[in-house]
């Protein structure tokens, strides 16, 4: 018999054989503030640090609570972009933080791989409690990508059929597969060949749907009920009857609830709008599942695909991932499910979200370039579209020669510049400024908000002004840099 130490033996611990001083991150992080972007055009991605240099995006942040962000000069901000939707419940929140402080002071295990482990059951319980219909089992991954990797393969795996249906202007993640079902060729140039039988179609175009799947060999259809680049929301009854006709041609019908889920747009998932009936055999969520503080993901699924994929105890570990079901990203799991409801977030995001929306179309009367505005709770999308004053249309028409994408930056520029405001432009070539605002928002801050980009289209509606300066300067910064 082997011997095994007690619980009340000590164990002795490893010598220090370094004379140099144990690592003191803050101190790190404070000698080197303001390093970032030299750090990162020696080590990391010279071409993104001259692209936020060139928009004004090169600030240095110190500091994250809630909604706000600090820069080196300590001058504050309003984060409408929280990690691309990361940080649902705010940067650091601190009943999440308390939490996790608590797992690390534990000594818990974690990945001992030949186990159940214990926090990875306890989430995935409750994770299906909030599911609209009979999700039964879960798969723990490491990002939104990574959970579409894995409902790629279990749809091919349990209809047997090898083409997936992907729509237009899809944005699933960026690794191989889920780059071979991204809808934005921006992202795809240089990266082919990609899987095969991957077929794009339109968003919102039912018609399109049943042309792919009376072929007979479609394994599942991928869509996100509200499309992340450019903030593109279905017809009522367009999920409900995609469902329908995968169910029909025996296809999956796979909902992408990585950016619209986990309360975002004022349900826990952006297909529950779609009313009763939504029968996902599907969803995947990531981001807001951990609040921010580690890589997770979770793909649920109906019994019946995963009893094809682990179809017998030597395909017990067919689909697996080392990282999968770490307890430090499981409890942050639990922590942000718990958060989320004690604090009332999803009715928050859907009040906030129309408080937003409804303040922003009021503004469209008045300003030529705002074209729609359209919001399921805090997913918001600002499309500008070609106004009808000869002068305006001669700056329209000439910001549009220079670069297709740049017209939204004359809003979100000033936003950051002189308002101290974070946005995005919400994809290549489309005219949208996008708002992923934490779900924590309150009235002030939208105000805030709501206020500054008002100012803002008074400013870009005087042409020739500062915003066109600002415009045309990086045009043709961007015309010089394709000419080389």
């Amino acid at each position: 018999m082997v011997a095994v130490a007690s619980e009340t033996e000590n164990i002795e611990p490893l010598k220090t054989v370094s004379t140099r001083p144990p690592l003191d991150i803050v101190a790190l992080a404070k000698e080197h503030a303001g390093e970032n972007y030299d750090l990162h055009a020696q080590h990391i991605n010279p071409a993104n640090v001259k692209t936020l240099k060139t928009i004004g995006f090169d600030r240095c942040y110190t500091r994250a609570e809630g909604p706000y962000l600090w820069d080196v000069k300590g001058d504050k901000y309003l984060d409408l972009l929280s990690g691309y939707g990361v940080f649902g419940l705010g940067r650091n929140h601190p009943e999440v933080r308390r939490i996790l402080k608590e797992f690390l002071d534990a000594d818990l295990p974690s990945l001992v791989k030949m186990e159940a482990p214990l926090l990875s059951g306890l989430l995935a319980a409750e994770l299906k409690k909030r599911m609209p219909n009979e999700l039964d089992m879960v798969f723990f991954t490491n990002s939104g990508a990574e959970g579409v990797e894995t409902a790629i393969k279990y749809a091919k795996c349990a209809t047997g059929k090898p083409a997936i249906i992907h729509c237009k202007k899809a944005f699933h993640g960026l690794s191989t597969g889920a780059l071979s079902v991204n809808g934005d060729d921006s992202f795809r140039d240089g990266f082919g060949p990609f899987l095969p039988d991957c077929r794009m179609i339109p968003f919102n175009d039912l018609a399109a749907l049943e042309a792919e799947l009376v072929k007979g060999d479609v394994a599942g259809f991928l869509v996100e009920p509200v499309q992340g680049k450019g903030v593109n929301i279905p017809s009522p009854g367009y999920l409900l009857a995609a469902q329908q006709l995968c169910r029909k041609h025996n296809a999956l019908f796979i909902d992408d609830e990585v950016q619209s889920g986990m309360g975002r747009t004022g349900k826990f998932l952006a297909i529950e709008h779609e009313g009763p009936g939504v029968d996902p055999d599907i969803v995947i969520l990531a981001k807001t599942l951990s609040a921010g503080f580690v890589p997770v993901g979770a793909v649920l699924c109906k019994k019946w695909i995963h009893e094809k994929v682990f179809s017998s105890m030597s395909r017990s570990v067919v689909h697996s991932s080392t990282f999968s079901q770490g307890s430090f990203a499981m409890a942050a799991g639990l922590a942000a499910l718990d958060v989320l409801d004690r604090e009332n977030l999803i009715a928050n995001a859907a009040k906030m979200g129309d408080y937003l929306g409804n303040g922003l179309r009021a503004m469209m009367p008045r300003f030529e370039f705002m074209k729609e505005v359209r919001w399921r709770g805090l997913m918001v999308g600002i499309e500008f579209g070609p106004p009808k004053s000869l002068t305006l249309k001669i700056a329209w028409t000439t910001c549009h020669t220079l670069d297709k994408s740049l017209f939204p930056q004359a809003a979100v520029i000033p936003l950051l510049d002189k308002h101290h405001i974070i946005t995005q432009v919400a994809g290549h070539n489309i005219d949208v400024v996008k708002l992923l605002p934490p779900l924590i928002l309150t009235q002030t801050d939208a105000d805030y908000f709501l206020k500054s980009f008002e100012d803002v289209m008074v400013q870009m509606h005087k042409f020739p002004g500062p915003a066109w300066d600002v415009l045309t300067r990086i045009g043709k910064m961007a015309l010089t840099q394709r000419a080389r």
